[in-house]
């Protein structure tokens, strides 16, 4: 497997002619990199009008090996070959290594840019990426590559500590700044020539023609008079495209290198693959640290959330919820300021919540909602308290007060609509519960937590602290968490001000019948546009849409949930016959009704029962596509999601082994898609732009 790394954006608020400065002081070798032994150049070439300078270097490696692994390997050091591309004319630095030894093993390479910043020609960015593969390496690849991004991650730690080093060096020696390249006249007398040295282990000792005095001399400058201005003046480089440091480090907190490479590499393929809202870099990072970093098991569970909050409208819950008055009434929960590392606090009462009354007054749904809109506002909150607080804080301390629990909060009702919010939260609020205070808790509190508890993280299960009795007013207890004027009163605070509702019992005159509940839960839940459909190898999901007017548009948008999917569009003069509802009956699997449909007849034949009017589309797992097409004639359009296949090898004509242990298990051959189609006539799209384009004209000439 490849191992990938891309750093963030490093500034140093230094120009880059200074930035070269320090650069050049980590060569032949360097004190502050142990492992760094020495280096010598293979070759060198200056552009005459020396705006251009290229160097080649071998450098010798003391990587931290166990003394085994070397003798087997059968060597001492490691030799990397890197090469210096310096543009003084552009201002840029690009340096490109790799692995010289074990090339044919292992193949390390990485990227390093130098450049100025964009927002500010004082200051001096920097950008890394690498990538590490390892073919075989005598049965040790494992521990190879353990070894190898241990290295890399303490180097690139090190590595803006080693600059900033050098400019206080410099700074210490009077220099602190270096004059730009100017277009000189190249000297007749000291032409600047390629220069090759012989390769390694033999040291050659080779003289280089200098360059004019005015290009080499350092200007010193006196303190006080130095052209940066006010570092105070620091601008904050925008997130938009790329990530700086800077503001990794003050909006999202400390993160390792690796940790760091993560973050951008999936902002970078969500930029890059999904065409909706892209989440912030808070959001992705939960997700990142709900499954410890690993890429690709983050990216799956973040897609299916985004779906998830596409299909149900949730990025608009707080504009559009309005909670009923019985929640008003008989919810006892709320926000109730900050602990004491600035999280937003959540107290919840539930003991003194009828659960039963809620659930027969609202329904499942609706107290669903509810908790979902709870959590959006606990987002917003965290992005607050971040400005205020001045430091990253992304998840909220919740509150729990048991006093009152009894037999009746474990109705069976009751404590599968809880397991139900905990599975729905669990998957799309990852890492967002900073601390859990469980207060007074009764008796009958081991029967629901042994109910409750397997269907919570275990990350997150290590953040519940649990207090029975008064435990909670002494040392250890509340006030370790929340400062003593917040904590409300009813649990021996000094605060006197809570909001939070009473509770009580809900009275039974608001309860609804179950028939109520059906009805306005499938009307809650469908307000979303979206469909949903599986699709199977041998079993594709169809759609049929019937075109009355020849001048129609056919328009969709759907998402790639799972798997990777072919979308095709056909045409047919005479309508299929009706749906099959169980296309995988010689499976022994039975597809849930509506969710997979098949329209075509295996009898029909293509170009003559039904034509291909679109060239498929070949759609990836998390892509979102939107697309139109114009039909020309009357009749049935049919379109059709089809299980994606990875081709047979093209050398052998034979299956993948992937393809055939896939055969093995009929799971995975399944996707899922999620999908919003629409018909316009074209007459009225038209008519539409007409009257737009002449309401804006008339607007412009004053008529209107």
């Amino acid at each position: 497997m490849v191992q990938k790394y891309q750093s963030p954006v490093r500034v140093y608020k230094h120009p880059f002619e200074l930035v070269m400065a320090a650069y050049e002081r980590r060569f032949p070798t360097c004190h502050l990199i142990p492992m760094f032994v020495d280096s010598d150049v293979i070759s060198e070439e200056t552009s005459e009008d020396r705006s251009f300078h290229r160097i080649e270097r071998r450098c010798k490696l003391d990587v931290d090996a166990p003394r085994l692994l070397k003798r087997i390997a059968g060597v001492d050091y490691v030799y990397f070959i890197q090469k210096n591309s310096l543009n003084h004319r552009e201002r840029t630095l690009h340096i490109e290594s790799h692995n010289e030894t074990f090339s044919n093993r292992v193949i390390i390479h990485e990227l390093c840019c130098y450049s100025v910043h964009p927002e500010n020609e004082e200051w001096t960015c920097f950008e890394q990426s690498a990538s590490l593969d390892i073919k075989s390496f005598f049965g040790f690849e494992s521990t190879v590559e353990k070894i190898a991004m241990k290295q890399y991650a303490s180097s690139i730690k090190k590595g803006k500590e080693i600059i900033e080093y050098y400019l206080r060096e410099l700074e210490e020696e009077g220099v602190t700044c270096v004059p730009r390249w100017s277009p000189c006249p190249p000297s007749p007398t000291k032409p600047m020539v390629p220069v090759v040295i012989p390769a390694l282990p033999i040291t050659p000792t080779i003289t280089i023609e200098a360059p004019p005095e005015s290009m080499n001399e350092i200007q010193v400058c006196k303190e006080g008079s130095s052209p940066l201005g006010s570092l105070n003046d620091a601008l904050v480089a925008s997130p938009d495209d790329k990530l700086d440091a800077d503001y990794i480090k003050r909006y999202l907190g400390d993160l390792t290198p690796l940790q760091e490479s993560c973050l951008i590499r999936l902002r970078r393929w969500l930029q890059e693959t999904h065409k909706g809202k892209i989440p912030k870099d808070e959001h992705i990072l939960r997700f990142l640290r709900a499954r410890d970093f690993n890429i690709d098991k983050a990216r799956e569970i973040l897609c299916q959330s985004l779906t998830w909050r596409k299909q149900h409208q949730v990025d608009y819950l707080l504009d559009t919820w309005s909670s009923p008055h019985v929640l008003h009434d008989y919810y006892t929960g709320g926000w109730h300021h900050h602990d004491k590392d600035g999280r937003p606090l959540y107290i919840l009462r539930l003991g003194h919540m009828d659960t039963k009354g809620l659930v027969r007054a609202l329904g499942e749904e609706s107290l669903l909602r509810h908790v979902l809109s709870i959590n959006e506002e606990g987002l917003r909150r965290c992005e607050e308290n971040t400005k205020v607080f001045g430091r990253p804080i992304s998840c909220w301390t919740c509150l729990v007060d048991l006093e009152g629990l009894n037999m009746r909060h474990l109705w069976r009702p009751g404590v599968k609509a809880l397991l139900r919010i905990i599975e729905v939260v669990e998957a799309n609020y990852p890492e967002t519960l900073g601390r859990l205070l469980i207060l007074r808790a009764p008796r009958v509190f081991p029967v629901l937590w042994t109910l409750v508890s397997p269907f919570i993280d275990e990350n997150t299960r290590k953040k519940f602290l649990i207090y029975a009795g008064n435990d909670y007013q002494g040392p250890g207890g509340l006030v370790d968490y929340i400062d003593k004027e917040i904590i409300p009163d009813f649990l021996g605070g000094e605060c006197m001000v809570c909001n939070l509702p009473e509770g009580g019992l809900v009275p039974k005159s608001l309860y609804r019948t179950a028939e109520e509940l059906e009805n306005d839960e499938i009307r809650l839940w469908t307000e979303t546009i979206y469909q949903s459909a599986s699709i199977f190898k041998g079993a594709p999901h169809e759609l049929l849409i019937e075109i009355i007017d020849a001048s129609s548009v056919i328009t969709w948008d759907f998402d790639v949930c799972k798997g990777d999917v072919i979308f095709n569009i056909y045409h047919s003069k005479r309508a299929p016959q009706p749906p099959r509802k169980d296309p995988l009956a010689t499976h022994g699997i039975t597809s849930p009704a509506g969710n997979n449909v098949q329209l075509i007849d295996k009898s029909w034949l293509l170009g003559q029962d039904y034509s291909m009017v679109e060239s498929p589309l070949t759609c990836k797992e998390g892509e979102s596509v939107q697309g139109s097409h114009v039909t020309r004639w009357p009749g049935f359009y049919i379109l059709q999601w089809k299980f994606h296949s990875m081709p047979a090898c093209a050398t052998t004509n034979l299956p993948r082994v992937d393809d055939v242990l896939a055969t093995l298990q009929v799971s995975s051959h399944k996707c899922k898609v999620m999908y919003y189609t629409e018909v316009l006539v074209l007459n009225c799209v038209i008519s539409i732009v007409i009257i737009s384009s002449l309401s804006s004209y008339c607007h412009f000439k004053g008529v209107i």
